[in-house]
């Protein structure tokens, strides 16, 4: 590796951020969005200008950056929070995950799409995007129940999805005449060990995080729980989003000595997320669409349709206002790393499948990733929570 060339890479990729932040701030254009672009331009469908080191820093800068995101999502689950918006929460959460699911499945088999490869699409389906979801919130400084009720479902919504997914994998692999108990002991382990994860990080951290300076996390205690957490969730085979949210919410409703628990992590997450958005945009090539074009198509339709009827169905039983119902679904559409995780699962379990499985994924991941944002601002916009300034 060059030295030189990856630390020029590296901070000119960080002042990128700063430059997209300002594009961002004086054009209401989602800085996630700007910098998937930029990376698509600077990576192989483009320029191709990055190192290859930085190529393989991905996967590391996705897992901690998510994780941080997860942290910060679980931190918003606290008990007077729940109370105010729980019913809405997981109501719109499950009937999206699976009105979704059952939309993208069933409507992928109605236009010929083999079986396995339509339930293993449905899964993947259910995947969201939450680091796009909580920036564009972030950006536009979003206030209110609708703003509360968002961030709540998108912190769950993965949860709900890597079980969905778990099953449609266990289906599919069952239809394949392969084991499906052993893929169900696996998934079983995935998701009840970042529990287990998310526990042990997070009791300790509630208890023993803001006693050096009183009331607030240090950094380094910040990122010392960050990277312990996504480190064992990593080495166990565990769900690292979940398994942050999790360690996030114990810390939020357990530690009362705490004013801004997660004051810090927000300090430090900014320059993570820039080079994960860069490196999401670099890693996505766009000869994929020649190959499934209308297979693509097909299911970044599918998903929105079940997006926004989802959110619409969700919210009416959830009780939520009728402004809220209309737009909830348009700002959950944003979809990217976590779809990716499932996808490289399920190219494992289905070599044959692998390569239509990925290209369908990351094509849509494109489209989700520089659109959904957008969409999110525009609900936020809609229902009036968004800053107009």
């Amino acid at each position: 590796m060059d030295m030189h060339a990856f630390l020029i890479a590296l901070g000119a990729l960080l002042l990128v951020g700063l430059v997209a932040d300002e594009i961002g701030r004086r054009t209401h254009l989602p800085r996630v969005t700007l910098l998937i672009l930029f990376g698509l331009a600077v990576g192989p469908s483009g320029f191709d200008l990055l190192p290859q080191a930085f190529h393989d820093w991905y996967e590391l800068l996705a897992s901690v950056s998510l994780t941080m995101v997860a942290f910060l999502l679980g931190g918003r689950l606290s008990l007077p929070e729940l109370r105010s918006h729980g019913k809405t929460i997981l109501a719109v959460s499950l009937v999206v995950v699976v009105l979704t699911a059952i939309l993208v499945g069933l409507g992928l088999m109605a236009v010929g799409t083999p079986v396995i490869l339509a339930l293993l699409l449905a899964g993947i389906a259910t995947a969201t995007a939450p680091a796009a979801t909580q920036d564009v919130v972030r950006q536009e400084r979003a206030k209110g129940p609708f703003t509360e009720t968002l961030l709540g479902i998108v912190a769950v919504d993965d949860a709900w999805g890597l079980i969905a997914f778990s099953l449609l994998l266990v289906v599919a692999r069952s239809i394949n005449g392969d084991g499906g108990a052993v893929i169900l002991e696996q998934s079983l382990w995935e998701l009840g060990g970042a529990l287990a994860v998310g526990a042990a990080v997070g009791l300790p951290a509630a208890y023993l995080t803001g006693r050096l300076k009183p009331g607030e996390p240090m950094q380094s205690e910040a990122l010392g729980v960050v990277f312990l957490c996504a480190g064992l969730a990593v080495w166990l085979g565990a769900s690292f989003l979940l398994a942050g949210m999790v360690a996030g919410m114990i810390v939020a409703n357990l530690a009362e000595h705490h004013r801004r628990p997660f004051h810090e992590i927000e300090h430090i997450e900014w320059p993570f997320m820039v080079l994960f958005f860069v490196l999401a945009g670099a890693s996505l090539k766009l000869e994929a669409l020649d190959v499934i074009g209308p297979l693509c198509l097909a299911y970044v339709v599918l998903r929105t349709l079940g997006r926004i009827m989802g959110g619409w169905l969700g919210g009416f039983l959830g009780g939520a206002p009728t402004v809220h119902r209309r737009w909830i679904g348009l700002a959950l559409v944003p979809q990217a790393g976590v779809a990716l995780g499932m996808a490289l699962v399920g190219a494992q379990y289905f070599p044959d499948l692998a390569e239509t499985l990925l290209a369908v994924t990351i094509a849509s991941a494109i489209i989700f990733e520089v659109f959904g944002p957008i969409l999110t601002l525009l609900a936020l916009r809609k229902v009036g929570e968004a800053d107009s300034n």
